[in-house]
């Protein structure tokens, strides 16, 4: 990986932020905090976004398997993974909007 000015360490607040992330594991344990801030509405710094985009990503990002994840099925989409079925909630509100289909 490159270097890790982009790693937010607001998404470790159960240890200290890591330096590198020097393993598969690292990656994986990143893209699912990551994931669920995104999901909470912690928007991630536009360097992070660089960073997970890159093709070195696309390994984690399929192993994550986060699937009631919607940002985990973004980033599937952005490293040009297959789709996978996506387990997370469907809001009654948001699934049966007529102009759903405009957005």
């Amino acid at each position: 990986m490159t270097p890790t000015n982009w790693i937010d360490g607001a998404l470790y607040p159960d240890v200290a932020p890591p330096e590198a992330l020097g393993s598969l594991d690292d990656c994986i344990d990143f893209l699912a905090r990551l994931c669920a801030a995104w999901d909470f509405g912690v928007l991630p710094e536009s360097q992070t976004l660089a960073e997970i985009r890159k093709l070195e990503w696309r390994d984690a990002v399929d192993k994550c398997q986060l699937l009631t994840s919607s940002t985990y099925h973004l980033l599937r989409t952005w490293h040009g993974l297959p789709m996978l079925p996506y387990l997370g909630q469907r809001l009654a509100y948001i699934a049966e909007d007529a102009n759903l289909a405009y957005v």
